[in-house]
């Protein structure tokens, strides 16, 4: 790795609810630079998810993000001419980040509804613990239980 790593750089909270983290969900679902697109899709699944639970959208969002983000993870390690797949905790930031994605890519997998409807259906279904990036976070711990004979090749 050549020079010094990219500084972290602060994050504006989003316009409407003044959070951090759904400012960042919306930078996870821009594409091309359109962050007003990105925004009007957020906006419009927190709306949705209002009328539908009558709860704080953002309640609902960090409660499926609990629920969606993983604890253990496996990463691919050569020793002595084997690959193994290690156990290993994952740190809080990759979490989210993880989480995000998850929910992100199960609900572009969903067909026939804008997608704004489909987010909030699977932020819906990941606050109640069952939705695609739920199956995701449980094939992910379900590979690192199995491969739990070779954490002591971690350092």
């Amino acid at each position: 790795m050549r020079g010094k790593p990219a500084p972290k750089r602060p994050i504006e909270p989003d316009t409407r609810y003044n959070d951090i983290d759904v400012a960042k969900f919306i930078n996870y679902i821009m594409e091309h630079g359109k962050k007003s697109v990105a925004e009007h899709i957020v906006y419009e699944a927190f709306d949705i998810i209002k009328d539908k639970t009558k709860q704080d959208p953002r309640h609902v969002f960090n409660k499926a993000l609990k629920q969606v983000s993983p604890l253990l993870e496996v990463r691919g390690r050569r020793v002595g001419g084997a690959n193994y797949q290690i156990p290993y905790q994952v740190r809080g930031e990759r979490r989210f980040t993880l989480g995000c994605r998850w929910m992100i890519d199960a609900a572009k997998s969903r067909k026939g509804k804008k997608m704004a409807a489909k987010l909030a259906e699977e932020i819906i279904n990941s606050a109640k613990g069952e939705s695609a990036s739920m199956k995701k976070k449980l094939d992910v711990h379900r590979m690192a239980e199995a491969n739990k004979a070779f954490a002591h090749f971690a350092r």
